[in-house]
């Protein structure tokens, strides 16, 4: 069978790209950025290191696709999921459920990626830091878009404030991913989305004619 005829798509050369990537994203989320080096991945691909020189060119050409990759993964189970429902807080909730999910999923080895690399690279200035810090941003405007659309649509009560909502979901999946991580607490991601479906509930602008019962 030739390249273009693998069911995938893929030549053969991308296809081994991503298997190593996987597993540096592996090492990543396990061990942190910095230790991911083109010797320590050649060690666990048992592949020579100039063959992922080839690949990557530097430490942190690797460090940077890594991170590449791991955004594909997230857009393609976080994102690309919460598409189909309704722009507001329908699709504010979708997202952050699928995000809870996602990470409550362990998707690699050693837990979230982003969690961990976001938190080892918060003081170290350089490309890699550049990187995760405008993914992160992203992330967080991407919840509060949908979060300003509820309210340009009267779905939030007229005290809802669509920062504090998105720096509250936020913190949510950081507190579970942290219970989790260190005290080993498998109810954490649980109390998140309760967590979550309350505030969302709570910021809900209530139908008119439910107001006009309660006034």
């Amino acid at each position: 069978m030739s390249e273009s005829q693998h069911p995938d798509g893929l030549s053969h050369g991308e296809r081994k790209r991503r298997a190593i990537l996987r597993t540096a994203l592996d090492l990543g989320s396990e061990q942190g950025l910095e230790g991911l080096s083109i010797g320590r991945l050649a060690e666990a691909t048992g592949m020579s290191r100039s063959g992922l020189f080839a690949h990557f060119g530097s430490k942190e050409g690797l460090q940077l696709a890594a991170v590449a990759a791991a955004q594909a993964d997230f857009e393609a189970h976080v994102m690309a999921p919460a598409r189909d429902a309704q722009p507001g807080l329908d699709r504010l909730r979708a997202l952050h459920r699928a995000w809870l999910d996602y990470v409550d999923g362990t998707a690699f080895r050693g837990g979230c990626f982003f969690f961990m690399t976001t938190s080892e690279y918060g003081s170290r200035p350089g490309a890699v830091r550049d990187r995760l810090a405008a993914l992160a941003l992203g992330w967080i405007r991407e919840l509060l878009r949908e979060a300003e659309t509820a309210g340009r649509q009267g779905e939030l009560r007229d005290d809802g404030d669509p920062k504090q909502i998105v720096f509250r979901l936020h913190a949510f999946a950081q507190e579970a991913n942290w219970a989790r991580e260190l005290f080993d607490d498998d109810e954490a991601f649980g109390r998140a989305r309760r967590a979550a479906g309350e505030l969302l509930e709570s910021i809900r602008r209530a139908p008119e004619n439910e107001e006009r019962q309660r006034s």
